[in-house]
């Protein structure tokens, strides 16, 4: 027949009764293992209904019994779930045993995307057709291709993690292509890390090598974003931010500035996505400025002053 919530009950009486001094009654929510996660939480409560807590000398809260035995109960069961509600109420009677529910439902909102969701090909058809409006997107170019990990993520937290080149009359734009993929393994509904970056250069000026080589500079650009993960909000508070320092290979450009693009990617699956645009500039551009406040925001606002100049 397998482990029943029965058979739990059965088992989590005797672990609940163990309570603190003043408990009236207990709740606890878990979720099962999904995508290499799950979660725990819940306590005692007081007769009016106040935490207590489960810090008291000698106690043991029982947590990990408890998850031992919704482990079980998953493994066991012959009905899925993928959450438990769990309440213990005390017994009025001095002695007896308190009172156990174990309830378990399926919510199919906490369940992870899996590496087959659509949802990651629809993210990168919006972003396609984006750019098409912008200029002609190659089709046989893309900076790195990285092969998704078990959950079918990458360092971009999507299986996405690529650079677009876009050709305009007069300039060649090359995008990241996969910060904005929701992300893989987990339920939230996020456009990744809510941003894409890109680079524009003058067409007169380009060549493949150096196409090349600020394409790869992106990649790494966009895994700087991703785990600064909030790094779109802090550009569209600041206007404009320092956000790193260039290599020699990138002399005499020293720095990369980042501000918000008056653009978007609108409809992508969950909202509209912002445009961050990087703008590498030399030193000598930021000589003589303060570059003592957050992320050098007004060091990089003068910069791009200046470069607006006529």
């Amino acid at each position: 027949m397998g482990y029943s919530i029965t058979d739990a009950i059965k088992d989590l009486t005797p672990i609940l009764d163990k309570c603190p001094l003043g408990s009236q009654s207990g709740t606890w929510l878990a979720t099962t293992m999904q995508a290499a996660t799950s979660s725990f939480s819940g306590g005692y409560l007081d007769a009016q209904g106040g935490h207590i807590s489960q810090s008291i000398a000698g106690w043991n809260d029982g947590s990990d019994l408890i998850s031992d035995i919704i482990e079980k109960l998953a493994a066991e069961t012959s009905q899925p779930f993928n959450k438990v509600s769990i309440i213990w109420t005390k017994s009025k009677i001095p002695f007896m045993a308190g009172r156990v529910s174990v309830k378990t439902t399926y919510d199919q909102s906490i369940v992870p995307r899996g590496p087959d969701d659509p949802i990651y090909a629809i993210a990168a058809a919006i972003r396609l057709a984006y750019w098409q409006t912008r200029g002609e997107v190659a089709e046989d170019y893309a900076a790195q291709l990285e092969k998704p990990n078990v959950h079918n993520q990458t360092n971009w937290f999507g299986p996405h993690r690529r650079v677009l080149k876009v050709e305009t009359r007069s300039s060649i734009i090359l995008a990241t292509d996969g910060l904005s993929t929701p992300w893989a393994g987990v339920p939230d509904k996020e456009n990744g890390v809510e941003c894409e970056v890109y680079l524009e250069f003058e067409r007169a000026i380009m060549n493949p090598q150096k196409i090349d080589d600020w394409g790869h500079l992106l990649i790494n650009l966009g895994d700087m974003v991703a785990d600064g993960y909030r790094v779109a909000s802090d550009v569209s508070d600041s206007e404009a931010i320092i956000f790193c320092k260039l290599t020699d290979d990138y002399a005499p450009m020293t720095r990369m500035v980042l501000t918000i693009d008056q653009g978007s990617i609108s409809d992508m699956p969950f909202g509209a996505v912002p445009l961050i645009k990087a703008i590498p500039i030399a030193e000598e551009e930021i000589e003589g400025l303060d570059l003592s406040d957050a992320w050098s925001a007004t060091a990089a606002k003068a910069v791009l002053t200046q470069r607006q100049a006529p």
